[in-house]
């Protein structure tokens, strides 16, 4: 997809933040994930690269995607290697079907196997007007949001067998709305739909598919663009406990998910959101 004007520095580099996220496990990996082969999606920073870590500590091989923060990805890449994991970069948009079609082919061409697959990849672009959101940006947030995921699931389904499992990143914006996020709050109504749907569609096959819905976490999407400048010194304070999370605070329950752990769960959502208290 073409750049759209409203975010350039998007994703963002998580190199610049201050303070910097915390990313790395609070505790000793158990070999939840031995001998596992996940892709992650955004793992190159925020969530993604927490989760990245965490699997890799559990004892996965990593597959992370990231659209073009090399120094990230390249960061992260050492993180997990020094937990003992293999791991393959792929740099790319995913909101292209062939790039992700290549991007599974080459997990499966190394590997041999894919056993989790985390749909995390996503970005945001605040408007207060519905009437400035332009067609571009429009497209642009539901092809990374939405559409990668159908395209990455449609790339991995033949190579998922029972015990499979997926995990999506939806958004706390999904339950409670979000004024000046209309059209990325609405991807993410979309991925709570699809990860409903697509569990009753797999659990027959005994692949699980279950989702995370983080509140305000302290990522690089938001100080880079994709939220108003006077906003990120309060960032995360209208939650009840009064702070933003980090992304080993959510990385846990993506491993819950994705591990056996979560064995009599498929269809449902986590919400590691600061204690907001939302129906879903």
């Amino acid at each position: 997809m073409a750049p759209i004007p409203e975010e350039p520095g998007l994703p963002g580099n998580e190199g610049e933040l201050s303070p910097k996220p915390e990313f790395m496990p609070r505790y000793p990996g158990s070999g939840r994930l031995r001998g596992k082969v996940a892709i992650v999606t955004g793992g190159d920073s925020g969530i993604g690269r927490a989760v990245a870590i965490l699997f890799a500590r559990e004892g996965a091989n990593v597959a992370i995607a990231y659209l073009n923060e090399h120094a990230d990805a390249h960061h992260t890449e050492a993180l997990c290697k020094a937990e003992g994991a293999e791991v393959m970069l792929s740099a790319g948009d995913l909101g292209d079907q062939r790039h992700a079609s290549g991007f599974v082919r080459a997990v499966i061409d190394r590997w041999g196997r894919l056993d989790v697959l985390v749909n995390n990849a996503g970005e945001q672009h605040p408007d207060q007007d519905i009437t400035d959101i332009t067609p571009e940006q429009l497209q642009r947030t539901f092809q990374t949001n939405i559409f990668s995921m159908f395209y990455m699931v449609q790339a991995a389904r033949p190579h998922l067998q029972s015990g499979a499992t997926i995990v999506n990143c939806t958004s706390v914006t999904m339950y409670q709305g979000s004024a000046g996020l209309l059209d990325y709050s609405s991807t993410k109504g979309a991925i709570t739909a699809f990860t409903r749907s697509l569990s009753e569609n797999l659990v027959g096959e005994g692949i699980r598919v279950n989702a995370v819905a983080p509140g305000p976490i302290w990522t690089p999407l938001n100080p880079a663009g994709g939220a108003p400048p006077e906003k990120i010194p309060t960032f995360g304070q209208n939650t009840p406990m009064g702070r933003a999370g980090q992304p080993n605070e959510v990385a846990p329950a993506f491993l819950f998910l994705a591990c056996e752990d979560s064995s009599y769960m498929s269809g449902q959502v986590l919400h590691p959101n600061g204690g907001s208290v939302i129906n879903g």
